[in-house]
This record gives C-alpha cells, structure tokens and sequence, in this order.
C-alpha cells in the first residue's frame, strides 16, 4: 500500500494533512500549530516529497530516514511539519484496522483524568483566576488545576510586582486541599530565584513546578530540582531525541513532557516514552490547546505504561484561542474531571468540512 498524494489545509493557526493511498484508503492528521500555514510549505518542500510512493504502514521508517535526508535543517519547523505525515499515517492505519490509535498503541479508551490549564499571566488577575477556577470544578469535576508563575522568558521578573506572591496562596485558599495544583514558569527564573519561588510553592502545597529555568538550560533546571521537593518537569519546546537522552540520563526533570506536535509525531514521541521509561520517570505531555494535539495526547496515554496521572487540558476559550471553534467532531468534553478517549478508528474524529473549505489548500502527488 503506497502514499499516492499527501494534502495539507491551512489557516495561519492551523494546518490539516490528508494521506490517500494507491487503493484510495485516507487518513487525517495535523501539523503543529502556530504559524502553520508556514510549516505547511516546509512540508510539502521538506517532507512530501520524501514519502510519496512509500509503505504506508512503515511509518518507522519515514520518520526516522526523512530528518536524515533533511540533515541540514534540524530543528522546530521540520519537526513539526513531520507531526502531519505521521499523524495522518497513524490515523490511515487505525481506519483500515478499525482501531483506535489508542488500541494500535496498546491501549483501551476510556475516560482519562486531566487537569485544567490556564494559559493565561497577563491578561486575568489573580483573583479572577481564582473565580474561574472554582466555576470550572463545579462545571466539569476537574480536581487538578495548573496556572502561571512569573514572566515568561522573564529574567526573575514577575508579570507585576507580587503576583506571584499573590496568586499562589489564593489559588491554594479557595480551593482547597484536596485540589491537585501545578504551575508553570515557562522559563522565567535563575536557578537561585526559581529554587526561592519552590520553596514558597512547596509551602503552599504546589506538587509541580514546570520549566522554571530557560529550557535549553538543563544544568540550572537540574539544580532547582535538585533542590525541592515538589516535581520540576519539562521539555515541552525539544524535538531534538539527542538533546532528550541528554536531559533523561542527567535527570534534568522529574517529569518530562514532550508536546507530540512540536517532537515530530507519535513515533517520535514514543522514544522518549522509552527513554523515560527506562530512567523510571512518568510521562506527562504538553498539550496546551484543543486542537488535534490534545486528541493524539489521550490515545499516547492511554496506552504507554508510564503515563503520568493526568492529560494537559487548555480551559481558554475563543478569547485566547479564537482559531479554535469547529475544527473536528466530536468535540472533547471533560466531565468529572476527565476526557473520553476517543473510541472510533484512527483518531476517531473527523475533520469539519466547512472548515477545510475556508483554508488554504496544497497538494503534493506522484
């Protein structure tokens, strides 16, 4: 069975990949998001090309000789154009097997724990973050929360003076002690500042501290973790697999996180799995919006042994993400805290067809 055409639809947010092969079987996946109508030249320049008249089933292969042909381009944008060929090849697969990606991975679908994201700093108080907080418990059962510390990129900045200090005990206060908590410094802190902020986390109950060091700075994230209690995790930005074994065998974290549309697809992904597995350490992807990624995370996890407790759930709306709305059916709901894996072949989803008439269309074919 070979690739016979490879077809992306794009707006600047988002970037669909349809695979069809020779005997007309199709399947459907997603570059990564952010500036993809960009990512979808590079695959059609970068990668297409590479996989047309290629084994549809041997994904492996694809993913691993197209970076080599690729050499001279390492690097986020290539990564994240390969996330389409291998999403698409994934869900082709699932559809001809008539199983969930889950299922080809080992898995079962089921409803999957997740935790409430905010990606929000600037734009919400503490206070007004609170609130949200205790309406989305009452709506959709979540029991684990994660919000935003420091500045992003911040050099030891907050986003306002004593915001930090602030929003901590609040967000503690007014839910309570049964709530999971998590926050995320998105590379704001020195190792001195971030290990001073832990300990102010750990005191309020805070069981996870992401990327509290500039990510590619994995000797000052080590030393914070090294120095607290609570887990420091990340990885979210690397596609690179020789930087990953590099940060699993120094254990730079306590958790890892690869984003599976940033790292280069599901197969790529499950290197790291592997690596960390190997290390002992739990897998708790990124998956900051709901997009595909947050769909291709619950199938990852609900088949790898060792996920972590939860999936990374976005709670924006279309004020953060206005791309967002009418992208796929069924839409993900998260009731009693959890999200249902879905249960149909590939994804299990399907692409909204009154989307992909409003995007822009390539086509790469033998």
């Amino acid at each position: 069975m070979k690739i016979k055409s490879l077809e992306t639809f794009t707006n600047q947010a988002v970037g669909f990949v349809r695979v069809t092969t020779d005997d007309g079987h199709q399947g459907w996946g997603q570059v990564s998001n952010y500036n993809a109508d960009i990512t979808c030249q590079v695959f059609h320049r970068q990668v297409a090309r590479y996989a047309l008249g290629a084994d549809a089933f041997d994904i492996e292969t694809l993913v691993t000789t197209i970076p080599e042909r690729e050499h001279k381009f390492p690097g986020s944008y290539l990564m994240r154009a390969l996330t389409g060929l291998d999403t698409a090849l994934w869900d082709l697969r699932g559809k001809i097997e008539e199983k969930s990606v889950c299922e080809l991975l080992g898995g079962k679908p089921r409803p999957f724990p997740v935790y409430a994201s905010s990606m929000k700093r600037g734009e919400i108080t503490p206070k007004d973050e609170a609130a949200r907080f205790i309406k989305l418990r009452e709506k959709h059962g979540y029991n684990a929360f994660k919000f935003r510390v420091g500045k992003e990129c911040g050099h030891d900045q907050d986003e306002w003076p004593g915001r930090t200090d602030e929003i901590v005990p609040l967000i503690r206060k007014t839910l309570g002690d049964d709530v999971r908590l998590l926050v995320d410094g998105n590379s704001g802190y020195t190792p001195k500042k971030a290990i001073e902020v832990g300990r102010m986390l750990q005191d309020n109950g805070i069981i996870h501290f992401e990327e509290p060091c500039p990510y590619w700075e994995y000797h000052w994230t080590k030393e914070v973790k090294e120095a607290l209690d609570l887990d420091v995790t990340g990885g979210e930005q690397d596609c690179d697999l020789a930087l990953w074994r590099f940060a699993i065998d120094m254990r730079a974290v306590d958790v890892v996180q690869p984003d599976v549309c940033y790292i280069g697809g599901i197969n790529r992904t499950l290197k790291v799995v592997e690596m960390a597995k190997k290390a002992g350490l739990p897998v708790t992807p990124h998956s900051a919006n709901q997009s595909l990624v947050t769909v291709f995370t619950l199938h990852l996890m609900g088949a790898i042994e060792n996920a972590g407790p939860y999936v990374e759930y976005s709670i924006e709306g279309t004020d953060y993400y206005p791309w967002e709305p009418g992208l796929f059916d069924p839409v993900l709901v998260a009731k009693d805290g959890k999200v249902q894996i879905p249960e149909g072949p590939g994804w299990g989803v399907e692409i909204r067809k009154d989307w992909l008439e409003k995007a822009q269309y390539q086509k790469s074919e033998l």
